[in-house]
């Protein structure tokens, strides 16, 4: 393909994720990568965008109190019927990510590809692949009209690999204007919250260990906490205790919570719902702590420890002390 846009969702100047991973994998299909981006710090991504692949940045600037969705949309939507369009749009699926596609499929009148975890670019144009079934199958799918498709695409489906030169492209930055955009974007923000935490974030953790109802009651969840802290990593859970209240859903891994691919994932008490396992799966390696010896987790895992979560962890934490 031509011509790739990728939307360039950042935080402080810094890049999300899921934005370096969708840059890999344009650099994979497209001849030319551009990124769309927004935001008070947006100039302070451009040099991490080029380490990526991006050769030109088009900035919308700072939207000051409204959503991204509105604006954004209508900026790129403005752009593309300039006929200055990309053969492909690659959205993260974060919130914003998601609204923004959703707009931009309005206003171009075009459909969306979404739950995307890969990319075929053999047979010249660009079928797309998605877990279905709680990702116990793969379904393929291809845009049969209509330019550009616009795929959203699921986190951590993608190993995000800076361009290999001795120089990374500087990119060309664009400032592209928000045409009238009316009642759609009369929301505000009136507020901002980031849950505190400790440690790295669940979903860049290069250790995750996750509590599930095996644990026996809230109380336990601090074995989690702690062990995980011990190996510098980041607790998590499946959606039974988040939906019990035990922890919040910010812990949550599955397929209605984050994705991860850490070195090494730890399920205690866990069963192996197909839902918790698509979120995780990829891990490198995966360490299953659970009393029933029948559980699903333990076809997936690397290493199975069959016995009470409660008795194992301790045992684990103490030994982790003493090593060090």
């Amino acid at each position: 393909m031509d011509k790739i846009w990728v939307l360039a969702e950042q935080h402080d100047g810094v890049p999300v994720g899921v934005v370096l991973e969708l840059l890999t994998a344009a650099r994979g299909f497209g001849n030319v990568i551009e990124v769309v981006t927004w935001g008070p710090s947006s100039v302070s991504a451009v040099t991490a965008l080029g380490q990526y692949g991006a050769a030109k940045v088009y900035d919308v600037g700072d939207i000051g109190e409204s959503l991204p969705g509105p604006k954004v949309a209508a900026a790129m939507a403005a752009r593309i019927s300039g006929g200055d369009g990309p053969d492909a749009i690659l959205i993260g699926a974060t919130h914003d990510g998601r609204d923004i596609a959703a707009r931009l499929s309005v206003r171009l009148d075009l459909p969306v590809l979404t739950n995307v975890v890969g990319f075929d670019a053999s047979e010249g144009g660009l079928t797309t692949e998605h877990t279905i079934f709680g990702g116990s199958m793969v379904l393929r799918a291809v845009f049969t009209g209509g330019a550009p498709g616009i795929f959203v695409i699921r986190t951590k489906s993608f190993a995000a690999e800076p361009v290999e030169a001795a120089e990374p492209p500087s990119p060309e930055v664009v400032a592209i204007d928000v045409p009238e955009t009316g009642a759609s974007d009369a929301a505000r923000v009136v507020a901002r919250h980031e849950e505190e935490r400790s440690g790295p974030k669940l979903d860049e953790a290069a250790v995750v260990v996750s509590g599930g109802r095996g644990l026996g009651s809230p109380d336990n969840y601090a074995l989690i906490t702690e062990l995980a802290q011990l190996l510098n990593g980041a607790p998590g859970a499946s959606r039974a205790i988040v939906d019990a209240g035990w922890v919040p859903y910010a812990f949550q891994v599955g397929q209605t919570g984050k994705t991860v691919k850490p070195m090494v994932y730890i399920a205690c008490g866990i069963s192996g719902a197909t839902q918790h396992m698509v979120g995780m799966k990829a891990a490198k390696n995966i360490i299953a702590i659970n009393k029933d010896q029948e559980a699903p987790i333990f076809a997936i895992a690397d290493l199975g420890v069959v016995g009470d979560v409660t008795k194992v962890i301790p045992r684990l934490i103490e030994a982790i002390k003493v090593r060090r």
